[in-house]
Protein backbone atom coordinates (compact mmCIF):
# COMPACT_ATOMS: atom_id res chain seq x y z
CA UNK A 1 0.00 0.00 0.00
CA UNK A 2 1.68 3.17 -0.66
CA UNK A 3 2.56 5.82 1.90
CA UNK A 4 -0.49 8.48 1.85
CA UNK A 5 1.99 11.01 4.03
CA UNK A 6 5.67 10.27 2.92
CA UNK A 7 6.86 13.55 4.18
CA UNK A 8 5.36 12.49 7.72
CA UNK A 9 7.03 9.20 7.43
CA UNK A 10 10.32 10.70 6.71
CA UNK A 11 10.08 12.88 9.74
CA UNK A 12 8.69 10.22 11.88
CA UNK A 13 11.27 7.89 10.77
CA UNK A 14 14.26 10.76 11.17
CA UNK A 15 13.23 11.46 15.11
CA UNK A 16 13.18 7.61 15.42
CA UNK A 17 16.63 7.15 14.55
CA UNK A 18 17.81 10.24 16.36
CA UNK A 19 16.57 8.86 19.07
CA UNK A 20 17.91 5.51 18.56
CA UNK A 21 21.49 7.58 17.97
CA UNK A 22 21.23 8.73 21.54
CA UNK A 23 20.60 6.24 23.07
CA UNK A 24 16.96 6.08 23.86
CA UNK A 25 14.99 2.94 25.06
CA UNK A 26 11.91 1.15 22.80
CA UNK A 27 11.36 3.63 19.86
CA UNK A 28 8.23 3.13 18.32
CA UNK A 29 6.32 4.58 15.70
CA UNK A 30 2.49 4.49 15.51
CA UNK A 31 0.16 5.52 12.53
CA UNK A 32 -2.65 7.34 14.48
CA UNK A 33 -3.24 9.28 11.51
CA UNK A 34 -7.00 7.33 10.70
CA UNK A 35 -7.56 7.27 13.98
CA UNK A 36 -6.35 10.82 15.44
CA UNK A 37 -7.18 12.64 12.30
CA UNK A 38 -4.96 15.87 13.99
CA UNK A 39 -1.70 14.02 13.28
CA UNK A 40 -0.26 11.00 11.33
CA UNK A 41 2.05 9.86 13.70
CA UNK A 42 3.13 9.61 17.46
CA UNK A 43 7.35 8.42 17.62
CA UNK A 44 7.32 7.14 21.62
CA UNK A 45 10.83 6.77 23.19
CA UNK A 46 12.10 7.06 26.47
CA UNK A 47 15.29 7.92 28.05
CA UNK A 48 16.87 6.07 31.44
CA UNK A 49 17.34 9.99 33.20
CA UNK A 50 16.21 13.59 32.64
CA UNK A 51 20.00 14.55 31.04
CA UNK A 52 19.13 12.13 28.64
CA UNK A 53 15.75 13.17 27.98
CA UNK A 54 17.09 16.31 27.18
CA UNK A 55 19.49 15.28 24.67
CA UNK A 56 17.51 13.07 22.80
CA UNK A 57 14.82 16.34 22.47
CA UNK A 58 18.20 18.24 20.85
CA UNK A 59 19.66 15.33 18.65
CA UNK A 60 15.83 15.15 17.09
CA UNK A 61 15.41 19.02 17.11
CA UNK A 62 18.79 18.97 14.96
CA UNK A 63 18.39 16.21 13.14
CA UNK A 64 14.94 16.98 11.44
CA UNK A 65 15.88 20.83 11.14
CA UNK A 66 19.35 19.19 9.17
CA UNK A 67 17.51 16.61 7.38
CA UNK A 68 13.84 18.14 6.48
CA UNK A 69 14.19 21.63 7.06
CA UNK A 70 11.64 21.50 9.60
CA UNK A 71 11.12 22.89 13.24
CA UNK A 72 8.71 22.00 16.01
CA UNK A 73 5.85 24.25 16.25
CA UNK A 74 5.65 24.05 19.73
CA UNK A 75 7.70 21.89 22.74
CA UNK A 76 6.35 20.98 25.80
CA UNK A 77 8.06 19.68 29.05
CA UNK A 78 11.33 20.66 28.25
CA UNK A 79 11.92 22.59 31.74
CA UNK A 80 11.02 19.17 33.53
CA UNK A 81 12.47 16.80 31.31
CA UNK A 82 9.90 14.07 32.18
CA UNK A 83 8.28 13.88 29.37
CA UNK A 84 8.66 16.18 26.80
CA UNK A 85 6.02 16.58 23.31
CA UNK A 86 7.51 17.84 20.27
CA UNK A 87 4.81 18.85 17.74
CA UNK A 88 5.13 19.08 14.70
CA UNK A 89 1.98 19.09 13.62
CA UNK A 90 1.73 16.36 11.60
CA UNK A 91 4.03 14.30 14.04
CA UNK A 92 4.33 14.13 17.56
CA UNK A 93 7.22 13.19 19.48
CA UNK A 94 6.96 11.94 22.80
CA UNK A 95 10.00 11.39 24.92
CA UNK A 96 9.84 10.43 28.23
CA UNK A 97 11.74 8.87 31.18
CA UNK A 98 10.93 5.27 31.59
CA UNK A 99 9.32 6.06 35.00
CA UNK A 100 6.79 8.39 33.00
CA UNK A 101 6.41 6.14 29.84
CA UNK A 102 5.51 3.33 32.51
CA UNK A 103 3.02 5.82 34.33
CA UNK A 104 1.13 6.90 31.05
CA UNK A 105 1.58 3.78 29.19
CA UNK A 106 0.68 5.72 25.61
CA UNK A 107 1.31 2.56 23.82
CA UNK A 108 -1.10 1.23 25.15
CA UNK A 109 -3.94 3.45 24.68
CA UNK A 110 -2.58 2.66 20.56
CA UNK A 111 -1.84 -0.92 20.58
CA UNK A 112 -4.06 -1.63 17.76
CA UNK A 113 -2.44 1.41 15.32
CA UNK A 114 -0.33 0.16 13.23
CA UNK A 115 3.72 0.49 13.75
CA UNK A 116 5.80 1.62 10.99
CA UNK A 117 9.52 -0.40 10.93
CA UNK A 118 11.50 2.67 11.08
CA UNK A 119 15.00 0.58 11.19
CA UNK A 120 13.86 -0.70 7.75
CA UNK A 121 12.52 2.86 6.34
CA UNK A 122 16.51 4.29 6.17
CA UNK A 123 18.30 5.68 3.69
CA UNK A 124 21.25 2.57 2.09
CA UNK A 125 23.55 4.71 3.32
CA UNK A 126 22.28 4.34 6.62
CA UNK A 127 22.03 0.88 7.08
Amino acid sequence: MPDRFPESTALACVAARAADDKKADDTIVLNVGELLGITEYFVVTSASNRRLVRTIVESIEEQVREQLQRSPLRLEGLTEQQWVLMDYGDVVVHVFTEEQRQYYEIERLYRDVPRVDWAAEAPAEQR
